[in-house]
């Protein structure tokens, strides 16, 4: 038996009948898989879905997945939260003083933002002091540090002390850190972290945000003579904290810029950053997670009363939860077919926030447990570079192959569906796998019409830059929906 038919058979065990559940089952469902099949029993995560991958409480993966505990605890207080964020707060890192020379510097300048803002969800849960005082830690490592805020355009961070060797500055590090520096100030009240979210909250508009649409590209390289934004690199998450941002300096200024703006890129990933079904395409990089865009919507929906956020999530936990994996968790495509290959807390991340936040908006809501990818069949097809386009007929479209293929990092393509490339041009950045580890058989690309017609798929190389490395693709197959 070929791993393909292997893939198909566990695609149909997937699917198979279940009983419809309300959402808000579903959302406990949810958490209770994510802590059992991620959660290692001793305040620490498993990075994928096997008991032998890494497990740490450190950095955006597996703090994405305390993320989703404290929404779960302040959706629908859930008992069993408390305990685990005890138990967390314990393990979490705790960071030294600033760094002064960068060849001394023990983290990247992204690491610390990521994990202030799971102490501080820590500590609202618990009221730990040690947890506030490590929350405060971490962001001090960076707010302080004098080997971050340097090259051609200091007001933005360094990813690695003094650049590194790549001069990347991520978005990743600034948006987290406005976040972190206004949980510190909803939490304490000193003004000083308010004021750092402001000053860095302009910066980041000055530099990441698109020229043309109000959503901000992930990456900026500064050589130390100029700076310039690598285009359309839309994560999730750094647009999911910049509408966060956005609600929360509303909320402690009463400027409307700040609201519009949260509002502007709100609309704009959901015009922008779905497929044809208006399901929103959180695109192959590894590298991202969509529970701060799944919590941004949340507050919009509920705090501002902001249909359009609401239906957004309805309508993408509608798909989203039919396509689980065997285990409970999620891939990241939520338009897509369930993952039948090792999951991670990258992956699955988004779909357990999601989950967790319609059991609040829509509780009674009945979600859907069967999947339309029951009727796709799958094409056995190497696929690289040089080859012809994919042509089919059909109303969807998943392409398979290993992420982390040349592993870890370097190799990327562009996609081009129906003549027009994806609006989010990360595209497929295939060998990045924040992992470690190859991952065969995964899902890299999901795309769904409104009915079946006659589409094209091809791809482009990817434009080489000193994070995604230069053009790679490499695909096994993919299925096709009547």
């Amino acid at each position: 038996m070929t791993k393909w038919i292997a893939a198909l058979l566990a695609l149909f065990a997937v699917g198979a009948v279940a009983e419809p559940v309300s959402f808000n089952r579903a959302g406990s469902e949810a958490v209770d898989a994510m802590v059992h099949v991620f959660y290692t029993g001793d305040g620490k995560w498993r990075e994928c879905a096997a008991k032998d991958c890494h497990a740490s409480n450190q950095d955006w993966g597996v703090d994405s997945m305390t993320y989703v505990l404290w929404l779960d605890w302040k959706t629908a207080k859930d008992a069993k939260v408390a305990p685990l964020m005890s138990a967390l707060a314990q393990t979490a890192p705790s960071y030294p003083a600033p760094c002064t020379e960068g060849v001394a510097c023990s983290s990247w300048s992204d690491v610390p933002e990521w994990d202030s803002i799971a102490a501080s969800r820590e500590y609202e849960i618990t009221h730990d002091a040690m947890a506030l005082q490590k929350a405060r830690a971490a962001f001090d490592f960076v707010e302080h540090a004098q080997v971050f805020a340097r090259g051609a355009c200091p007001a933005i961070n360094y990813q690695l002390a003094d650049g590194g060797t790549n001069h990347l500055k991520t978005l990743e590090t600034d948006a987290n850190a406005v976040k972190a520096a206004i949980l510190l100030y909803e939490t304490t009240h000193e003004q000083r972290y308010l004021t750092s979210a402001f000053t860095r909250y302009a910066s980041i508009r000055r530099y990441y945000l698109d020229p043309k649409v109000p959503l901000y590209s992930v990456y900026v390289f500064d050589n130390g003579t100029k700076c310039e934004q690598t285009p359309h690199r839309f994560f999730a998450s750094v647009n999911g904290d910049m509408i966060w941002n956005g609600l929360h300096l509303y909320n402690a200024t009463h400027k409307a810029a700040y609201l519009k703006e949260s509002l502007a890129t709100a609309r704009a990933v959901d015009e922008r950053l779905s497929d044809a079904r208006g399901i929103f395409a959180d695109l192959q990089a590894e590298n991202d997670i969509a529970e701060p865009l799944i919590e941004a919507f949340y507050e919009l929906a509920t705090e501002r009363h902001f249909q359009p956020a609401r239906q957004w999530l309805l309508r993408n936990a509608a798909v989203a939860l039919s396509v689980r994996a065997h285990d409970g968790t999620f891939g990241r495509f939520f338009d897509g077919p369930a993952p039948t290959s090792l999951t991670s807390v990258w992956q699955s991340n988004g779909g357990f926030a999601l989950a967790v936040a319609v059991a609040a908006v829509a509780p009674n809501t009945t979600a859907p447990t069967n999947s339309d990818w029951l009727g796709a069949h799958f094409v056995a097809r190497d696929i690289t570079l040089t080859s012809e386009p994919i042509a089919f007929d059909g109303s969807a479209v998943a392409l398979i192959g290993t992420i982390g293929d040349n592993c870890c990092e370097a190799g990327h393509a562009r996609v081009v569906v129906d003549g027009i490339e994806t609006f989010d041009q990360t595209g497929i950045w295939q060998n990045k796998s924040s992992s470690g580890r190859p991952t065969p058989d995964a899902v890299l690309f999901a795309w769904r019409w409104p009915k079946t017609g006659h589409h094209t798929v091809r791809f482009m190389p990817g434009t080489e830059n000193a994070k995604e490395g230069g053009a790679y693709l490499h695909l096994g197959g993919y299925w096709v929906l009547p």
